[in-house]
Parts: structure tokens; sequence; C-alpha cells
């Protein structure tokens, strides 16, 4: 299952998902290192990789697991990021 290609809203279905587990799970010592390779893959480069280790800290530490940690990098990679736009550039050529 490739989760770097999903569409925004099935990524903040799951994010939302994946936060409710994490919250109802018992056994943290499990779902630590699932929910970091998780958001690693469901974030490219070095955000997937940064909020991965994030993911599984808040998951390991008890009393930490009520933080949407998915949910939260949804927003900042969708919502919170600046987008930049192409520069275009016109140029006219002389028809001779």
């Amino acid at each position: 299952m490739n989760l770097e290609n999903l569409s925004k809203n099935k990524k903040l279905t799951l994010s939302i998902l994946f936060d409710i587990v994490g919250m109802l799970t018992l056994l943290d010592i499990i779902w630590a290192p699932a929910s970091a390779y998780l958001m690693s893959k469901m974030y490219k480069g070095t955000r997937g990789k940064v909020a991965g280790v994030v993911s599984f800290i808040e998951e390991a530490i008890p009393g930490l697991d009520i933080i949407p940690t998915f949910t939260i990098m949804w927003f900042l990679t969708y919502v919170f990021q600046k987008e930049e736009k192409p520069i275009v550039i016109e140029v006219e050529a002389e028809n001779e």
C-alpha cells in the first residue's frame, strides 16, 4: 500500500483513524513503532521522517497518547504550508 500518493482527504481520514487507534491502544510497545512507520510512509522526505520520530516518542511515553500527531501533521502539510506559486515569464517573439 502506497500511502504517499493518497489524496489529501484520504490522508485526513487515515490520520484521524490512526490518532484514535493511538488513543485507544493499550499496547503502545507495538503501536509506537507502527505509528512511526505509517507516518514516515504517509509524508515524504525529511518532514515525514521527523514526524515519524515525533510520533514514536509521543506513543512511547505514557500520557501523551492524547496528542493527535497524525492530524497535526496533516494540517501542517495541507493547511499551514506555504505553497510556492511558479513564476511565469512571458516572452514575445518577433516574426520576421
